[in-house]
């Protein structure tokens, strides 16, 4: 009888069955089974343990407001299916690698990936969770290059006054990275008074749209409201940055630029993800950028952004009561 040598490598399963989301039609989430191959030389397959949902970008690929001009520049990076529907997006997973290359069995990554349950992906946009980044934490560093990217946009720097609109996911993390440059005195502005705790936990303060402290020399908007725009606008100083991260979709925005607006000399910028800050483009790649903002997720602190959970198997009924306009909460993680 032949003596058998133990395999260098576990070998690759066989075609599986997975489960992934789709969104189906206006305010219709499904989950399709679908078969998976086996990972190929330079692809992994990854056992996803949570994916985070991006409410601003979801809500609007669930209610089908994804403008046609938006379509191909919004697409995700592993997406199926096309805008407006059946779609299959989402691009926040953190997994644990169970075949394919060599060097990443085992471990736990984070790929930009839709909400699925087993997936292959390429080797290279599977990149490891830092230790001590639990792998539900790590769900946010999508969100975490957009807000590191935006204070890249900003010109934020040390002692500056910095007010940020919005106290959803995206606009506590700008907050989080602002309030960590030395001496920054950092206010959230929110309708709702439970960002306080929130706030504060992330070395914040907080005010009321009503009580907005001006004078601010970099202010952002993360509402996707028009006033939200108009607060930051207005909390602004003389020849102060406005930054606007809020994507509306196919919706008018209507802002004020009356008032101060050109007697302060106010400078509106746009922020978006897509593309590298222009200070940073000719040093930076978007492996590198990935890999900071997994890094600055290792603050335990921000587990209270992903302490709302649901399980996998009832995304298809949750998921559009919590992308409604005007759901309370931050955006959930989904369990798998």
């Amino acid at each position: 009888m032949p003596k058998l040598e133990p395999a260098d490598k576990p070998l690759a399963p066989a075609h599986r069955t997975a489960r992934a989301l789709w969104y189906a039609a206006k305010g219709v989430v499904e989950l399709r089974d679908e078969t998976l191959r086996p990972p190929a030389t330079g692809e992994v397959l990854v056992r996803t343990a949570f994916s985070g949902v991006s409410r601003g970008t979801e809500r609007l690929v669930c209610t089908g407001a994804v403008g046609r001009s938006e379509w191909d520049r919004m697409r995700a990076p592993m997406q199926a299916g096309a805008f407006p529907f059946p779609v299959k997006y989402g691009y926040c997973a953190t997994g644990v690698v169970e075949a394919g290359e060599k060097d990443l069995l085992g471990r736990t990554v984070f790929v930009l990936h839709p909400h699925q349950d087993l997936f292959v992906a390429p080797a290279g946009m599977a990149v490891p969770v830092p230790a001590g980044v639990p792998a539900r934490r790590a769900t946010l560093a999508a969100n975490m290059e957009t807000a590191l990217n935006a204070l890249w946009d900003s010109g934020a720097g040390p002692a500056d006054r910095i007010v940020v609109v919005g106290g959803g996911i995206l606009g506590l993390l700008v907050g989080t990275l602002a309030a960590r440059l030395p001496g920054a005195e950092v206010t959230l502005v929110d309708v709702a008074a439970e960002r306080r705790t929130l706030a504060e936990a992330l070395g914040m303060r907080f005010a009321d749209p009503v009580a907005v402290p001006g004078d601010a020399d970099v202010t952002f908007n993360t509402s996707v409201s028009g006033k939200g725009l108009d607060t930051a606008i207005d909390a602004a100083g003389f020849e102060a940055t406005v930054v606007e991260l809020s994507w509306y979709g196919e919706g008018a925005t209507p802002v004020h630029l009356g008032g101060g607006f050109h007697s302060r000399r106010l400078r509106l910028v746009s922020s978006q993800v897509g593309q590298i800050a222009t200070g940073r483009r000719a040093r930076w790649d978007y492996r590198r950028r990935l890999e900071a903002a997994l890094a600055l997720l290792a603050d335990p602190a921000l587990d209270r952004l992903v302490a709302e959970e649901i399980a996998f198997a009832d995304a298809p009924a949750l998921l559009p009561g919590l992308l409604a306009p005007g759901a309370p909460g931050l955006a959930p993680v989904i369990r798998y």
